[in-house]
This record gives C-alpha cells, structure tokens and sequence, in this order.
C-alpha cells in the first residue's frame, strides 16, 4: 500500500507577471515569443497548484521554502573555471563535436566544430538561436513536445525560462563525433532552462547534457523542459545526467517525439536534489520506429525521487523498451510510476517497462507503479517490477573468496547498476558515474 502524501497547494513559487515583463524587456525578445510568454504565464496563474491529481499525490512538496527558491539566479562573474573538471572533459578521445558551457544561466564557453556549422547545424545557446535561427526556434519551441498546457510547472516554464540550448541537424547530415552541454550553478536560486533537439530526417546526432551545482545555503528550484525531436529515419542518442545539490528541488517535463523508421536512446541519470518530479515521456508518432529508454537514480539520506514515465505508441509497428534501476538508502524514498498507451488501432506495436529497485536500508522506501492502458488488439505489451536487498548469500560467497565485506557489497551493487551503465556511450562518463554511485554507498 502506498501512503498519500498530500502536497499543501497554497504553498506556492513567488512570482508574479511583473517578473515576466522584466524577461521580456531585458532580452528584447520577438513579438511572438512575448505573446508566447504572456500567454503561459494566463495559464500557469489560472492553474491550480497540484496536489489531489494521481501524477501527484504522493508527492510531498509542502516545506519548500520558496521564498528564497523563487529568486532568479543572476550571474556574479564566475567563469568556466568554477565548473569541476570532471563535466568538462571530452566525451571521447581529446576532442567534440561541440561544447556550451553555461554558469548561473550565463554562457561562459562557445566551441563548435566548424565542420558543424559548414553542414549548416545549429548548436547555439537558445537566446543567440532566437536573433539567428528565429524561424526554427518559432516551429518547434513548445509546439511539439513540451507544451504550457502540460501542467502547472510547464505552463511557469514556458513564462519565465531563462536560458537554454539549441541542437538542430538539417536533413541527412550526421554528426560524428558527441556534442557536449554542462549547466552548473555556483549560486542559490532558481533556474529555468530550456533543452530542443530537432534532429532531421535522415540524420543523427549523441548529446549529453550534464546539470550540477555548488553546496548550496538555502533553496533552490530547477523548473526546466526538454525537448527532442527526432524526424523520419533520424537517430538520436540523448544523456543527460543530474547531480543538483541538496538544497535544489527539480520539477520538469521532458518529451521526445519519434517519427517513422527513427530511433531514439535515451539515458537519465539522477543523483542530486532534494526532490525531484521529472516527467518522461516518448511519443512514437510514425510507423516503424524505436524508442529505448533508460534510467538510473540513487536516493540517500532524505531525498526523494519521484519519476514518472509514459511510453506512447500513436502509431502502428513501434516499438518501446523502458528500463529504470534504482537504489535507495537511510531514510530516502524513491517512487516511479509508469504507463504504456496506444491509440486505437495502433497495431503491431511491442512496449516493454520494468523497474529493478535496490532496498539498501531498513529505513528506505521505494514504490513502483507499472501500468498498461491498451485500446488495440494485436499487441505485445508488458511491465514489471521488482525489489530486492542484498542477499546475504551473494556476500557470503565473495567474503568466502577473501573479499571484505565493504568490497563485497560495492561490487554487488556495481553489478545491479552495470547493465545501465553500459548504455552510455562514453568510457570517461561511465566510470564517473561508477565513481560517485560508489562514494553514495559509502556514505
């Protein structure tokens, strides 16, 4: 049985329209776009807060201070340097296709491959794309995917982003070597980026987005969207790896869409924050296509993750495949809730999802809600879920072998993880993350 843990609605960010009118006025923005914000920011104001609705009633969200997590980070002068070397190295050998660098909202390093701009991709920071390439941020920014009318912290998003990233890949150009981004704060605050991936027909892209931050005083809030968009016959590998620090709560609404014969692997990794709600979800829109989607989280001490994921097949011959492992330790709780939909006569279509939960404290809790919600009748759908703790007789066969128990145990848990581990393309990012699942078990 799982407890309700109703959310106090009134407790709510301190914002007002004033706040969107300094937006607009400080990046002299195009009419559309003001419109565009003017317009979210109606709805969010006319939404209640969530709190009774299924996605979010076990989600408690009552002591965030928001008083201090509604203030907007403003960039102080920090520069690259403050970023750990860790998320700045290449992805693979010495060099990438690309790197943006952002610090408190601010863009602090700009390198793209010429090659890239030669085949005429886009991989800009989102307000530099809107002087530019304003006729593909107009098509596609929350036009598609993510959308104002998804939710509350959608329709805040769509009012008040303050920065954000733009991948586009023109048809039949393929991209070889990975593109890289890293957000990281040194400030308390919040923050609204934005992430659109528009990957044409016919063509391919790897990015990996790393999001991280400096110890933190007081709250801070990430209200965040991301967007990919993946054409016909396209191919898309997408990582994007969390390490907010414990004083930052994260509500997002993430979205891919998936048109015939494309492909789609996507990683989600999330380590840091003290809450986090994330919203994930693949629309399979053309016949013939493939979406992988893969999770990993570690909750310790009080956080908790809340991660709620949507696999829907809008077209016949598809196919999905989710698979989420996560770990749980002291006295944190995880809870992920799944759905597999397909349209009526949405044939031919195969969905996978399963959740492997890893109960590593008496104290921790973790909840696994898998579902299924079929409107077609030649179908191959399934879902699971399943959790476990450390058997004492794996322990003891590595002990029996002259293995400490400490090491013991840091290798069963190495091997639960591994599986993920190794849908991620790069050896270095592998081997970090191998890293700081380690130092979490370890305390």
């Amino acid at each position: 049985m799982v407890v309700q843990r109703r959310s106090r609605v009134d407790n709510q960010p301190k914002y007002t329209r004033a706040d969107v009118e300094a937006l607009v006025s400080q990046y002299d923005e195009p009419q559309w776009l003001s419109d565009f914000r003017f317009e979210a920011w109606d709805l969010y104001e006319s939404l209640p807060m969530p709190g009774h609705e299924e996605e979010w009633r076990r989600t408690d969200y009552s002591h965030i201070q928001w008083q201090d997590a509604s203030n907007k980070i403003v960039p102080n002068g920090a520069t690259v340097d403050t970023v750990p070397q860790k998320n700045l190295e290449p992805l693979v050998g010495g060099q990438q296709g690309g790197l943006l660098v952002f610090v408190d909202g601010k863009l602090v390093q700009n390198d793209v491959a010429d090659e890239l701009i030669q085949q005429g991709v886009v991989f800009k920071d989102l307000h530099t794309a809107l002087k530019e390439n304003e006729e593909i941020v107009r098509e596609y920014f929350m036009t598609q995917a993510v959308k104002p009318t998804d939710g509350k912290f959608a329709a805040l998003h769509g009012a008040l982003w303050d920065h954000g990233v733009v991948l586009y890949v023109p048809k039949n150009k393929a991209i070889e070597q990975p593109l890289h981004v890293v957000m990281y704060n040194t400030k308390d605050g919040s923050h609204l980026a934005h992430m659109l991936v528009v990957i044409g027909e016919n063509a391919q892209a790897t990015l990996q987005v790393d999001y991280a931050s400096a110890d933190g005083s007081t709250n801070s809030a990430y209200i965040g969207a991301t967007e990919l968009i993946v054409g016909d016959a396209a191919n898309l590998r997408y990582v994007a790896l969390q390490e907010w620090n414990r004083q930052t709560y994260e509500f997002s609404h993430q979205r891919a869409m998936v048109g015939r014969d494309a492909n789609l692997d996507w990683v989600i990794g999330n380590m840091g924050t003290r809450l986090t709600k994330a919203f994930i979800e693949v629309d399979i829109v053309g016949a013939g296509s493939n979406a992988r989607v893969s999770g990993f989280f570690f909750a310790d001490k009080d956080q908790f993750f809340d991660l709620d994921t949507q696999q829907n097949h809008n077209a016949p011959l598809t196919t999905s495949d989710l698979l989420f492992k996560g770990a749980a330790k002291d006295h944190a709780r995880t809870l992920w809730q799944g759905m597999i939909k397909s349209l009526p006569k949405m044939q031919k279509i195969d969905g996978y999802q399963v959740c492997r939960n890893l109960v590593l404290s008496p104290d921790a809790r973790m909840d696994s809600i898998p579902g299924l919600e079929i409107e077609a009748d030649d179908v191959m759908c399934s879902h699971a879920a399943t959790f476990g703790t450390l058997e004492e007789e794996l322990l003891y066969y590595l002990m029996s072998r002259g293995i400490p128990r400490p090491e013991a145990q840091l290798m069963i848990i190495d091997g639960f993880f591994d599986e993920l581990l190794q849908r991620i393309p790069f050896e270095r990012v592998r081997e970090r993350l191998q890293s700081e699942i380690e130092a979490k078990i370890l305390g």
